[in-house]
């Protein structure tokens, strides 16, 4: 499968698996930025791509900076669908103690195509039985 990139900005780098058996592909920032502690931002990545159909490409964040840094994605994963052909971006937030500071080229988040499935919506009077039923948050244990 083949998914198509086109670079809108000359620091925009393409994305790519660290390393083999990788799930995502690294994206990484084409702009600096400061988050200081608890804001949230847009940080461009100079990129537009047409996905194949019947896919959507979900943004993860990446294990290493949220840990050491406290930076995550807001709505995580963000989904992008197959038809958007806008610039991407990645909605960075600090969850740390210490401003971070986002360069050009920086890997900020992680990319994953996945299939998606298409289904009919159907209203009904009632719904099949479960052993878990309405347990709702917790319902399980610890």
């Amino acid at each position: 499968m083949t998914v198509l990139f086109k670079r809108v900005h000359a620091d925009a780098v393409l994305p790519a698996y660290a390393h083999p058996g990788d799930a995502g592909l690294d994206l990484c920032a084409c702009e600096a930025a400061t988050l200081l502690p608890g804001e949230r931002r847009l940080v461009r990545t100079g990129l537009v791509m047409e996905l194949p159909s019947g896919t959507e490409a979900q943004l993860r964040p990446r294990s290493g900076l949220a840990l050491k840094h406290g930076i995550t994605l807001l709505n995580t994963p963000g989904t992008i669908d197959e038809g958007y052909r806008g610039e991407l971006g990645v909605i960075l937030v600090n969850l740390g103690q210490e401003p971070f500071e986002v360069v050009p080229g920086m890997r900020i988040a992680q990319m994953v195509i996945a299939p998606v499935l298409r289904v009919a919506v159907e209203e009904s009077e009632t719904l099949g039985e479960t052993c878990r039923g309405e347990g709702g948050f917790g319902s399980t244990g610890v």
